[in-house]
């Protein structure tokens, strides 16, 4: 059973606040990382926290530091944790914001204790097991908020690693770079039908020439996504097919059933352009001596 503090430890605190308050932004510091805090942020957090663990410790249920007691104490170290976890601290350093305070109060309590051994080991035997356990949640709270921001950058990731561009009117192309997982493959797809309803596109160009290998596995998430974008009444082109994965779709038995596919984009682009009624035609007139491309309708 975890060790109950003792009542000298709240009167220390009540006693020698501003001491200890002093000596733990001392501490605090002198560890910091340069840039991330100025010495009246650090004193600002410390202060918050002290007079938190004061008004717990005072409460009753005090040695349970996941009671309701201790809610504002938690509250401090899910910002601090939070604040940490976006400015690239390591979990070790972020989990010193509580053990720092370690020093300063054991040195108040010596003070308090006197000549008393039996009553200055109580004290810092509880004051030890309510700091390990609230630099243990502040470490889990930091290691959450890292997974919360790296699921969060990934998803970033995704998003801007597909978009959706316009080539024309009623024409999508949408490149692809990388590997095509389940969850890609599943951004992949709202983002097209997404665009699709936005623009009322006949056409959309899926290039793979990003795609470094293509597998079954592959393969399937293209077929799902044309059936999506084919219910949604566009039809699809799959561009980027180079030798070697021709190949592999080949070796491999992957049957992509009617789907049309071209070597390159502008193969694709060419093709989609005339399935929307629209040629290109070189000018060759005085108007256009460049030899620049025009469209005329069919």
């Amino acid at each position: 059973m975890p060790a109950t503090p003792s009542r000298r430890l709240p009167r220390v605190l009540d006693e020698r606040f501003d001491e200890i308050l002093a000596a733990w932004t001392k501490e605090q510091t002198n560890g910091a990382k340069p840039g991330t805090a100025s010495e009246g942020d650090i004193r600002a957090r410390c202060s918050e926290l002290l007079s938190a663990m004061r008004k717990a410790l005072a409460s009753s249920g005090a040695d349970d530091v996941q009671g309701p007691a201790w809610a504002p104490v938690r509250d401090v170290l899910q910002r601090v944790s939070f604040i940490r976890a976006q400015q690239g601290f390591t979990p070790s350093e972020t989990a010193t914001f509580v053990l720092s305070l370690k020093r300063p109060l054991f040195e108040a309590l010596r003070a308090s204790a006197g000549n008393d051994a039996e009553a200055l080991a109580t004290d810092v035997w509880g004051a030890t097991e309510v700091l390990d356990r609230l630099a243990l949640f502040t470490a889990e709270v930091y290691m959450k908020t890292r997974e919360e921001l790296i699921a969060r950058q990934s998803q970033d990731m995704l998003e801007l690693s597909t978009p959706v561009v316009k080539l024309w009117e009623g024409v999508l192309a949408l490149p692809m770079i990388g590997t095509l997982d389940s969850s890609r493959t599943q951004v992949v797809m709202e983002s097209l039908l997404q665009r699709i309803v936005e623009t009322g596109a006949d056409v959309a160009i899926l290039d793979i020439t990003g795609v470094p290998t293509v597998d079954t596995l592959t393969a399937q998430h293209l077929i799902k996504t044309v059936t999506a974008a084919r219910l949604m009444g566009a039809e699809c082109i799959i561009s980027g097919i180079r030798p070697q994965i021709a190949q592999t779709i080949v070796h491999l038995g992957v049957d992509l059933g009617d789907i049309v596919t071209k070597a390159t984009l502008a193969d694709a682009f060419k093709l989609a352009l005339s399935r929307t009624g629209t040629t290109l035609v070189r000018s060759r007139n005085g108007a256009n001596p460049t030899g620049s491309l025009t469209t005329t309708p069919r």
